[in-house]
């Protein structure tokens, strides 16, 4: 009795340090996760106030939350939506991972550090420093309305193709100390069995259980969970590790429709396990040295720099843009919950030692709150590559636009083919992609006169099969406009607000373009009324505000039913 009382006290703890610390991380901009863990190292004993000194109930807290957070890990791989990303998304998922072991586990031994001597250390090193968090990087893009951006789309691909990943060395990490070729075989070929059969049931039995108990949340909640734990058994029992288990059947409900609605059930208890893990890692973060500091420091420097030279220049070969390419590099510069699982599981198989753990887990603490930092200036950083790059020749700038921009514009608006193009529209997003899909359909003669400028190469082919000229353009520097005909424009129009725009806003935009377009009405787009005035006070001829014209939309459409109705 005493040791359930010492349980349900170590969880509550554990549950109110973790919530104090989270409150304080929010407020200071970091990540939650840090919290959770800085919580778990004040209730311990090596670096905080000895609450919770029980091995048993440390090494069963973590067990359960890390079981519960590979599956719901598991529940957000869904394999259709990695099929759809095309052989780009592919072949950058492959490389990042592949190059990045490769240089790590080459290169790490001449730092002449002192970890990375013992038999399995150096291969753990690599593999936990070529995945990055799916839980900071997500969580801080979606802040920052980033998400379905090109660059964000790469970021999300890599994280998928990162968990894959992860989930092969998981199923080979029991065998690493006989790695005899049948073995390694051997279990990948349980794996194999392990996916088919889980996902077998998933289809043909777990469909019909959810559909059976759509009304009841609670059933839908239990049924998943007794799956998580059924299949982690049956992995356990065919020499695999539960963990492992955990993954498969988060995927194998996945990848079908009711996938969704499991995920919405599972929320709450996701993050409730995901906070009792972190806090268990946090509980087990030794007092760190200046040594291990130290090593942590050369750690996130070596991380940074093989996470620039396995993203930037794959994503830049496969003419997805420079920026892109930087930007996709920087959101991914820290280091995975998914290597600190690992590490914790190499732990139990005795392939690493503490020292090795323990650095990891500073080096991931520390690079989570640098990693705030560079997302959060994510494109001024990437603009400063941009520039370093552009002084080779290698920019997103295409060789046509480079001789365009040295022959001049000629005539009103002539770009060489006798056509006037005198409408520029600054930025390919969400409201000019409408514009041009509705010019497409009503419009086709209008197409002709209509430059679209924006900073990444890879919309050229599309716009351009379209009949429409792109031209390289970055928002958030004058210089680059001005090779673009704007002085012959009769108008121009940026379509994306101040809450989208990177490096700049509507304000300096506006007094740049009164410069450059003197003849010009300029349209601009804010998401403020506010603002909306002053912008037109300030010389705009029009400003669109979307959320007024979706209410307008929506008044018009209710008020011509009404009266159709009457």
């Amino acid at each position: 009795m005493h040791g359930e009382e010492s349980l349900l006290q170590d969880i509550g703890l554990s549950i109110i340090f973790a919530t104090v610390l989270s409150h304080i991380a929010r407020v200071l901009k970091q990540p939650l996760i840090l919290g959770y863990i800085i919580g778990g190292a004040m209730l311990g004993k090596e670096m905080g106030f000895e609450l919770v000194t029980n091995e048993a109930s440390i090494e069963l807290i973590s067990e359960i939350g890390l079981i519960l957070l590979l599956f719901i890990i598991g529940l957000e791989i869904n394999l259709s939506e990695l099929a759809k990303m095309g052989k780009a998304m592919f072949t950058l998922g492959i490389l990042q991972f592949t190059l990045s072991v490769a240089f790590v586990y080459s290169v790490f031994p001449f730092f002449g550090l002192s970890i990375g001597s013992e038999k399995f250390d150096l291969l753990y090193i690599a593999v936990a420093l070529s995945l990055s968090s799916t839980l900071i990087v997500v969580k801080l893009l979606q802040d920052k309305v980033e998400i379905n951006t090109l660059s964000g789309k790469l970021t999300v691909g890599v994280l998928v193709f990162q968990d894959i990943w992860a989930i092969l060395f998981m199923g080979v990490q029991p065998n690493l100390n006989n790695p005899e070729v049948l073995k390694i075989l051997t279990s990948v070929g349980i794996i194999v069995l392990l996916i088919a059969f889980s996902f077998s049931v998933s289809r043909y039995v777990l469909a019909k259980l959810y559909k059976a108990c759509a009304s009841s949340p609670e059933l839908i909640l239990l049924t998943s969970i007794m799956w998580c734990f059924l299949v982690c058994g049956i992995a356990g029992e065919a020499g695999l590790s539960k963990e492992m288990g955990a993954l498969v059947a988060g995927m194998s409900i996945a990848a079908f429709p009711y996938g969704a609605d499991v995920i919405s059930k599972l929320i709450g208890i996701r993050d409730f396990f995901v906070t009792l893990f972190f806090v268990a890692l946090g509980l087990k973060v030794p007092l760190p040295s200046l040594e291990v500091i130290g090593l942590s420091a050369a750690i996130i420097t070596l991380m940074l720099f093989v996470r620039m030279i396995t993203i930037a220049p794959v994503i830049i070969k496969l003419n997805k843009g420079v920026r892109n390419g930087f930007l996709t590099a920087l959101n991914l510069a820290q280091i995975s919950e998914f290597s600190l699982v690992i590490l914790a599981l190499g732990a139990g198989f005795e392939h690493i030692t503490p020292k090795l753990q323990a650095v990891i887990l500073t080096s991931t603490i520390i690079a989570s709150v640098l990693s705030t930092y560079i997302i959060m200036f994510n494109h001024n950083i990437a603009a400063s590559f941009e520039r370093i790059l552009a002084r080779v020749g290698i920019s997103d700038q295409t060789e046509d636009s480079r001789k365009e921009d040295k022959a001049g514009h000629g005539g009103h608006g002539g770009h060489g083919d006798g056509i006037v193009r005198d409408i520029i529209v600054l930025g390919y997003f969400r409201i000019a992609r409408a514009f041009v899909e509705y010019l497409e359909d009503l419009s086709p003669s209008l197409i002709k006169r209509i430059i679209i400028a924006d900073y990444n190469p890879a919309f050229k082919e599309e716009l351009t099969n379209k009949g429409f000229q792109w031209a390289y353009a970055d928002l958030a520097h004058p210089d680059s406009l001005s090779h673009i005909g704007l002085h012959d424009a009769s108008m121009v129009i940026c379509t994306i607000s101040d809450s989208f725009l990177k490096g700049t806003n509507n304000n300096r935009l506006l007094s740049t373009l009164s410069k450059l377009a003197p003849n010009a009405k300029i349209i601009l787009t804010s998401d403020e009324p506010g603002e909306a005035k002053k912008l037109v006070a300030d010389g705009a001829q029009k400003v669109i505000i979307p959320g007024v014209i979706t209410g307008e939309f929506l008044y018009e459409y209710i008020s011509r039913g009404m009266r159709n109705n009457e």
